[in-house]
């Protein structure tokens, strides 16, 4: 990794000592012309627009500030890979590669409404020093980045020099900010009583995805078929490799990356005892013939949408007998939930139909030590020994969307046309669980779709994925072909 970095005088972090006359003038020379072809307005644009119209009409009078967010540090003077803010990318409609860091959005109160600026690093040309020296946002150094113009054609927002930021904090308009994402911002914002519920509008103006969503989080599902069709692929290469878990995980990685942005979030594989293992996300296990495998994954797009689909696979191409009976526990415990679904059922109806089948189904094994109806009152809750979480959370940019939402607007919440959420039930045997027998124990399942509430009930964005045990054998005997 390329060394000789210095801070200069302004406490920035540059190449090397500050150069010469001479070698800076022949840094500056000899360089073509630079300019993006054919830019035009992103399809986001319109929606952008008219999410910060219904942010302006809620919080008139103040200056409204949505920073990106900086690098996060990795390791001493490395950084994970940049990711801007989910509101900010929301109301901005930035995305992808061209959302460079500490950015902000700024939505500046007028009389009827808000203007919204753009404040960028721009593009540091080659009349500066900055493109060779700044290690940070030097064009040699990350590549090229917007001009403001060519940003403002691309997003429809005016955009500033980043900068000039700490000139529009002089007057006396009072500004929210969202906290914790940019120090800077943090020092220049003065906080207000409304901060909190600023960062919880935001939240849940997203709790009902536009159109333009909708078809993001198809594209990130239908990106994430075809990486477990790739993870699938992997299971013979798995199976005769130590730590198999992270050559499935590594098989998904590969499609995440091209043809998406990144991962929705870290990649679960758990074969064998793992995928009772809830967070399991070490992913150094072995792959074992006889073995369910549960991969947890989901491809986030340039858009930052994120799909989240779970599928619990047997390594050997075919389910024994006690794992399909488990299986198809759970896969009717997931049908029950999708049928809880439709406009003005609660959100917690959904959860409550599948732990019911559930519960039975525990009943009927034998392992309750009550029935499933003095299980599934409050005070009990025996099932739960295994099927410790919800089936359900909202979706979009963050796997975990809206997580500032107030708990009346969220679990208590009446579903709505436009919301977006998972299901996934499962059910998790622990490998010393003596309450089931030998030959289940050890066994993992979850099941995960990710669900779109429309007029009349549901539409599963993953239904295209398999789900049904028999479904699951024959689609990776079509793939392995054994």
């Amino acid at each position: 990794m390329s060394a000789n970095i210095a801070d200069d005088e302004s406490g920035d972090r540059k190449h090397d000592q500050k150069p010469s006359d001479l070698f800076s003038n022949f840094m500056h020379s000899g360089w073509a012309p630079s300019d993006l072809p054919d830019l035009a307005p992103l399809e986001v644009v319109t929606y952008a627009y008219a999410r910060r119209t219904v942010l302006s009409e809620a919080f008139a009078g103040f200056r409204l500030v949505i920073p990106a967010g900086g690098f996060k540090v990795r390791s001493n003077d490395t950084d994970y890979q940049y990711r801007p803010h989910s509101a900010f990318a929301y109301y901005s409609g930035v995305q992808g590669a061209d959302a460079t860091a500490d950015a902000v959005l700024v939505m500046e109160p007028t009389a009827d409404g808000h203007t919204s600026y753009l404040y960028i690093n721009p593009r540091s040309t080659r009349e500066t020093d900055d493109f060779y020296r700044d290690y940070r946002y030097g064009e040699l150094w990350v590549g090229r980045r917007f001009t403001l113009e060519e940003a403002q054609t691309t997003y429809q927002i005016e955009t500033r020099n980043l900068k000039d930021l700490p000139l529009i904090f002089k007057g006396r308009t009072k500004s929210l900010t969202i906290r914790g994402e940019d120090v800077k911002v943090d020092e220049l914002v003065t906080k207000q009583a409304r901060e909190e519920e600023f960062l919880t509008f935001t939240s849940e103006q997203r709790l009902v995805k536009d159109l333009y969503e909708i078809d993001e989080l198809q594209k990130a599902v239908d990106a994430t078929a075809l990486g477990f069709c790739d993870v699938i692929s992997a299971i013979p290469a798995a199976l005769e490799r130590p730590r198999g878990e992270r050559v499935l995980e590594s098989a998904f990685y590969g499609r995440a990356r091209t043809l998406g942005n990144d991962l929705g979030y870290n990649t679960i594989v758990g074969s064998g005892a793992h995928a009772c293992v809830l967070h399991w996300i070490r992913n150094d296990g072995d792959i074992r013939r006889g073995d369910l495998v549960l991969i947890d994954a989901g491809i986030e797009v340039d858009s930052f949408y994120t799909a989240d689909i779970t599928r619990t696979l047997p390594a050997s191409g075919k389910f024994t007998r006690e794992q399909y009976a488990l299986y198809k526990l759970v896969y009717e415990a997931q049908l029950a939930g999708f049928a809880a679904i439709r406009p003005g059922a609660k959100f917690s109806d959904v959860n409550a139909a599948c732990q019911a089948v559930l519960a039975k189904g525990l009943e009927d094994l034998g392992v309750l030590t009550v029935t499933a109806e003095e299980s599934l009152t409050p005070e009990m809750g025996f099932h739960r020994r295994w099927t410790l979480h919800g089936v359900s959370h909202h979706l979009g940019m963050d796997v975990h969307d809206c997580a500032h939402a107030r708990k009346e607007n969220y679990l208590d919440a009446e579903l709505r046309e436009g919301m977006v959420f998972t299901v996934e039930p499962g059910l998790y045997i622990q490998p010393d669980d003596e309450l089931f027998a030998p030959q289940y124990r050890g066994i993992g399942i979850r099941i995960e779709d990710d669900i779109v509430v429309t007029a009349n009930g549901y539409l599963n964005l993953s239904e295209n994925i398999p789900r049904h045990p028999d479904e699951i054998e024959r689609w990776m005997k079509s793939i392995l072909g054994n």
